[in-house]
């Protein structure tokens, strides 16, 4: 091959001439370096649509970068993507040169957050997305690599519904990833998240827990949840499956408007249940990353008292 290569190109010392696994290893290099700063990422997906998944997503990062951690959150949801409107962010991306390189920095939502989703790229944010399988793939291993995050402590992945090719890339190039799993109460919505867990066990991502969202309706003029759909059954399935319950969180008006006017609920200073309820979801996933965490350093310890994975047997430490 190299042969054949400087045949073609006196200028080619490789011996790959920008064939398409250059690239993609390319590529890969680039994923690595971007992810590499990254501590925690999280794929936040659903079996079905309508079940509230980018409003937990947006909640959740914002609650945490609320707490003071550094976070990103990417909208991965080609056909549908929402989470820019709920946060209400109009801006283009620019993109800006870097060692050689072309990077979009994600747009700055207060002083913690960090945003970016397709639709920020769209002339028109009205024009479908008609992709086939390849094109998506590819648009998210682009959108991996070419994003500036920077140091994170936590990247919430806004996944769209299923279990298709958007969570089976960012699976795929986001080996270290974890997944929290968003569903209602119904036996619907139930049998679906069953295909998402199931998913998880196939491409071997560790699931932070499952939350239950829409869990009962609670009343603006009194506070008190009404159930409108039984409530339970999330928890129920968790326990099923051997997976963590972070907390269920009932139907609140006001978690609508917020994302309808551009303001998440978490950034408002209303008190509430479901307030409270989003709050015992983030001190769980803190918890369950902070867990996970203290088990890989636990791995690296037992492997040398340097904490490398050097052989302690070599090792000058």
């Amino acid at each position: 091959m190299g042969n054949s290569c400087q045949q073609k190109s006196s200028s080619c010392s490789s011996g790959t001439c920008g064939s398409p696994d250059a690239a993609v290893s390319k590529q890969d290099m680039a994923i690595t370096s971007s992810l590499g700063k990254i501590k925690n990422k999280i794929l936040v997906m659903s079996g079905k649509g309508g079940v509230g998944k980018s409003t937990v997503s947006t909640n959740l990062a914002l609650g945490l970068a609320n707490r003071g951690y550094k976070v990103g959150l990417m909208d991965v949801d080609l056909h549908g993507p929402d989470i820019c409107r709920m946060l209400n962010l109009t801006e283009k991306l620019q993109a800006t040169q870097t060692d050689g390189r072309s990077l979009f920095p994600p747009m700055q939502y207060g002083e913690n957050l960090k945003v970016i989703s397709l639709e920020y790229m769209m002339e028109d944010r009205d024009d479908p997305i008609i992709w086939r399988g390849p094109l998506k793939v590819q648009a998210i291993r682009q959108f991996i690599a070419d994003m500036d995050w920077g140091e994170l402590d936590y990247l919430i992945i806004d996944a769209p519904p299923g279990t298709g090719d958007e969570p089976l890339t960012v699976a795929q190039t986001i080996k270290d990833a974890q997944a929290v799993v968003v569903t209602t109460p119904q036996e619907v919505a139930l049998a679906d998240v069953r295909k998402s867990l199931n998913f998880c066990k196939h491409v071997k991502m560790k699931v932070i827990g499952m939350v239950e969202n829409m869990s009962g309706f609670l009343c603006p003029h009194c506070n008190q949840s009404v159930e409108i759909f039984k409530t339970g059954g999330g928890e129920k399935t968790a326990k099923e499956f051997g997976v963590n319950f972070l907390g269920r969180v009932p139907i609140d008006p006001r978690i609508v408007v917020g994302g309808d006017d551009g303001k998440p609920y978490l950034s408002s200073t209303a008190e509430s249940p479901a307030i409270k309820a989003f709050d015992e979801i983030i001190t769980n996933v803190e918890k369950q990353t902070a867990a996970t965490a203290a088990s890989s350093l636990k791995i690296a310890d037992a492997s040398c008292a340097c904490g490398s994975t050097c052989n302690p047997s070599t090792c000058n430490c």
